[in-house]
C-alpha cells in the first residue's frame, strides 16, 4: 500500500470512530490550533494498533513519507499516528535518524507532540550517545525554542545516567528568557532530577537568582512537598 493510500485508510477510520462533541473539547482545550476527530488517548491508540497489526508499519523512507504526510493533515489525531509509529520503529533506527526527529519537533509544533519527540530523542541518544553534544549544542544555538525545550527534557527517563552538567549549562543559557515553555521545561528537568540527587537540586537553585520564579517552583516541588509531611 502506497503511504497515500495508507493514510487515507487511517484517515477514514478515525473519521468514522470520531465524536464531533469530543472533538469540540480536544479544539479548546489546544487552544483552536488543530482539528479533532474527537478520539481520546486509549482509542485512537486501540485504532493504530488494529491498523498496525492489519497494515503493518512501513519501514525507511516510507515511513518517514507516511509520518509527513500524517502531519500536513489538520487533525491532531493523525500527528498522534504518526508519532506512535516513529516510536515503534525507533529502535531500528540509525543515527541520522535524529535529523528526522528534529523536523518533527519543528513540524506544527506544541507541548504534546514536542514533549513525545523529546521522550523519542532520549532514547535515540542513548543508543547513539555520540550524538548528543553536538545535536543538542545546535538546537540551543538555533532560537527555536521547542527544539531547546527538547534539550532541557530528553533526559527526564535517564535517571542516575543524567547528565546535570550539561542540563545546568543548557537551563543557566536559557535562564533569561520569558518563554513559558523554556521556564517550565527547566523547572520540570530540575524537578525530575530531585528524585535521584535532591541535595544537588536545592544547592543549584540556590546558587543561582536568575533563574525565573516559574523555575525555581517546579525544581522545587517535590522536596517542598516532601518537607510538608508531618
Amino acid at each position: 500500500m502506497s503511504s497515500t493510500g495508507y493514510l487515507q485508510h487511517v484517515q477514514s477510520i478515525f473519521l468514522e470512530k470520531g465524536d464531533p462533541e469530543t472533538a469540540l473539547g480536544q479544539m479548546r482545550y489546544m487552544r483552536n490550533q488543530f482539528e479533532f476527530y474527537g478520539l481520546k488517548k486509549d482509542h485512537w491508540r486501540g485504532l493504530a494498533k488494529t491498523i498496525f497489526t492489519e497494515k503493518g508499519i512501513p519501514s525507511g523512507d516510507e515511513m518517514q513519507e507516511l509520518a509527513r504526510q500524517c502531519f500536513e493533515d489538520e487533525h491532531r489525531e493523525l500527528h498522534y499516528f504518526a508519532l506512535e509509529m516513529v516510536e515503534r520503529s525507533l529502535k531500528k533506527q540509525p543515527a541520522g535518524f535524529i535529523g528526522f526527529l528534529e523536523e518533527l519537533i519543528t513540524t506544527k509544533s506544541w507541548w504534546d507532540t514536542v514533549d513525545w519527540l523529546a521522550k523519542l530523542v532520549g532514547l535515540h541518544f542513548k543508543k547513539h550517545p555520540t550524538l548528543i553534544v553536538p545535536v543538542t549544542e545546535r538546537w540551543m544555538a538555533s532560537g527555536n525554542f521547542w527544539l531547546q525545550r527538547v534539550c532541557l527534557i530528553f533526559q527526564l527517563s535517564y535517571r542516575d545516567k543524567t547528565d546535570f552538567d550539561l542540563m545546568k549549562k543548557y537551563i543557566l543559557q536559557i535562564a533569561g528568557s520569558k518563554e513559558f515553555f523554556l521556564q517550565k521545561g527547566a523547572g520540570w528537568a530540575l524537578r525530575q532530577h530531585t528524585r535521584t540527587d535532591p541535595n544537588a537540586i536545592k544547592v543549584f537553585v540556590e546558587n543561582n537568582p536568575q533563574l525565573a520564579p516559574l523555575t525555581k517552583r517546579e525544581a522545587l516541588r517535590l522536596i517542598t512537598a516532601n518537607q510538608a509531611k508531618p
